[in-house]
């Protein structure tokens, strides 16, 4: 995983892909209509454009593999699979959510993040996480960091929804938000608040298992 202080230099630069982001959000294209769970299929309770999707180690898909035309954000980030898991915004909205309130380093206050857990997440994609999965979260600007099953859990990441009680945009730090709560787990609150998030990549849309 990164170094903090160089990941948060690196989160401190992110800079969003304009216009090419705005058209080239992951879309669960080549769905048919095949039983759920089988490859190429679509997931009955997502009708919305994808906003997270999942691959690498899942033993379920509800879309098609990489489509080099569709999928052009993750074409410029050189990912590539034969199957993957798609949510959209009204699927992540189905798991149970978790809140939390940590203190940001954009302003210094504590903002009300909520969202499922991103083990709850990842096991509805039908992916098994152990201690030492690897896990690589990835926003739409390419800015990646790498997690282990046990840093997922044991600092309880969220895929944060809403922040403050309100839906998060793109363009700001949304519409997702891999984030823990950094005031409460001791070793990233003694930190300074800079470099608290390093490995919590906002506008999160890919995370693959490995």
């Amino acid at each position: 995983m990164d170094n903090p202080s160089t990941s948060y230099f690196l989160m401190d630069k992110r800079q969003f892909l304009g216009a090419a982001v705005a058209g080239a959000l992951p879309l669960a294209a080549n769905a048919a209509a095949a039983p759920e769970g089988a490859p190429g299929s679509r997931c009955p309770a997502s009708h919305g454009p994808a906003l997270l999707t999942v691959t690498g180690t899942i033993v379920r898909a509800n879309r098609g593999p990489f489509d080099p035309v569709i999928d052009q954000m993750m074409h410029k980030h050189g990912l590539h699979f034969g199957k993957a898991w798609a949510f959209d915004h009204a699927a992540l909205l189905q798991l149970a959510p978790h809140t939390i309130r940590p203190t940001l380093e954009y302003d210094a206050r504590p903002h009300t993040l909520r969202g499922p857990l991103l083990l709850d997440v990842l096991a509805s994609a039908g992916a098994a996480v152990g201690d030492r999965t690897v896990l690589v979260l990835r926003a739409v600007d390419g800015y990646n960091v790498e997690l282990s099953g046990a840093q997922a859990r044991s600092r309880r990441v969220i895929v944060a929804t809403h922040i403050d009680g309100a839906p998060m945009a793109l363009g700001g730090l949304g519409p997702l938000w891999a984030i823990h709560d950094a005031d409460r787990i001791p070793e990233l609150a003694a930190l300074p608040l800079a470099q608290r998030f390093a490995a919590c990549p906002w506008a999160l849309y890919h995370v693959e298992i490995h």
